[in-house]
């Protein structure tokens, strides 16, 4: 139910319907005659979309984006979500998926005990067939204690979201040139040293804690990265 009307609000905003905000929760409710948190599935779905953005306190707000684009990676959506094309595919090949003790390099980025269990997932992603990233990912089993590979092979986030109702609340991204290592290199088909463009970002959910944590390497000719910001009122 909750795609079906997540579909329909994607299209009410392609439509010019809605330009600016989004109606409130309880006036979606109205509309769609379904439960809040049907609603609020919905509206997470065209947030990961890159459609949206959190403004706390106030709502969410329609993004103004550059023309529809199958390069533009979307800072916004806080799940590293882009802004694909209906026209487009996005496919995966898994290269890894275990479970596995964080490290010291995890424990700091995801604020965890040390030796906490993660899984790990590592694949790489294809849009249209044409290789388009690396995805490095890891996800604290506190927040999904159960991760199938029915999952893995599509959408997480979605998985996610349905079973454990883990929404991403916030998220914080850092962007760099970042050069392949050889083992990185090899699986992409790419030489070793070279520098691409890497996404590190770890997210959030309820009030503050970080469920997962993930590094992106970006190969697909001609990227381009969206964000927003808003003034912060010094009183």
């Amino acid at each position: 139910m909750y795609h079906e009307i997540a579909e329909d609000i994607i299209r009410s905003i392609h439509e010019g319907l809605f330009t600016d905000k989004l109606p409130t929760e309880a006036e979606l409710m109205t509309t769609y005659d379904v439960s809040r948190n049907t609603i609020r599935r919905a509206i997470d779905v065209v947030y990961q979309r890159g459609l949206l953005r959190r403004i706390q306190g106030s709502g969410y707000y329609v993004n103004k984006m550059p023309q529809p684009s199958k390069t533009v990676i979307n800072l916004v959506a806080g799940a590293g979500a882009s802004l694909h094309n209906s026209d487009n595919h996005l496919t995966s090949r898994v290269v890894t998926f275990d479970k596995i003790k964080a490290d010291p390099e995890l424990v700091q980025p995801m604020k965890l005990k040390p030796n906490s269990e993660l899984y790990r997932v590592v694949r790489l992603r294809y849009l249209n067939q044409q290789l388009y990233c690396l995805e490095e990912a890891y996800y604290s089993t506190t927040a999904v204690p159960y991760l199938p590979v029915e999952a893995v092979n599509g959408s997480i986030f979605d998985f996610i979201s349905e079973n454990y109702d883990v929404h991403v609340t916030a998220s914080e991204e850092y962007v760099s040139l970042a050069p392949l290592a050889h083992d990185q290199a090899t699986v992409m088909g790419q030489q070793p040293g070279k520098e691409v463009l890497a996404l590190d970002q770890t997210n959030f959910y309820g009030n503050g804690v970080a469920f997962n944590f993930s590094t992106t390497y970006f190969v697909y000719p001609g990227l381009r990265f969206y964000s927003y910001s808003f003034p912060v009122s010094h009183s």
